[in-house]
């Protein structure tokens, strides 16, 4: 059973590690060859850490096209940092395609007024449903096995209150406030930049 505290559970603790090395092996991903900038989930072996990739985002209910660099952060983390949530698809077509386990991303919108590209640095998060959102029915899980990454499957948050997709931060943080979800930092390990360049 999922408890409130469902951080200390050491299952979810190697699963939590687990994504923040598959977040980091995703960003650090090259993307450069004849067909230009790869999908992040499809770049593996000796090219993953030489260039950057691309995946789909959420940002306020629309999908954009979210690039990573080839970047990694020596000595302090930097700050601030925006969510980037990590959580069960939210339609038809997952963002995160094998060979990795079916998941989407959220991250705040974009400024108003901005009319270029958008980057800034993130904190990955997992977005589970929690013990009281699974027992009120008021969070569907999908049950998500991570491969080698945890020892079972793990209740990714899949829609709140009836059928409420959570495509937007505001939405996620409002269901982590009303106990429906709980947000699983997944550490320093799981520290990244990302550009928003239209959808």
């Amino acid at each position: 059973m999922i408890t409130a505290r469902i951080r200390t559970t050491p299952r979810l603790f190697i699963a939590m590690l687990g994504l923040a090395a598959l977040v980091l092996g995703l960003v650090a991903t090259p993307a450069v060859g004849a067909a230009g900038l790869r999908n992040c989930t499809l770049v593996t072996g000796k090219q993953a850490g030489h260039a950057g990739c691309y995946e789909l985002v959420w940002a306020d209910g629309v999908q954009y096209r979210m690039t990573f660099p080839n970047q990694d952060f020596d000595g302090a983390t930097p700050q601030p940092l925006a969510p980037f949530y990590v959580l069960a698809p939210q339609s038809d077509v997952s963002q995160g395609v094998p060979p990795g386990f079916p998941h989407d991303h959220v991250v705040p919108g974009i400024p108003a007024g901005n009319h270029g590209t958008y980057s800034t640095k993130f904190q990955g998060f997992f977005v589970l449903c929690s013990a009281l959102g699974m027992t009120s029915g008021a969070c569907v899980p999908s049950w998500t096995d991570v491969g080698p990454f945890a020892p079972g499957p793990i209740p990714f948050a899949s829609t709140v209150n009836g059928g409420q997709h959570l495509t937007s931060t505001g939405t996620i943080e409002s269901a982590a406030a009303a106990g429906l979800v709980t947000l699983v930092n997944l550490g320093p390990d799981a520290v990244l930049i990302g550009t928003i360049s239209g959808n």
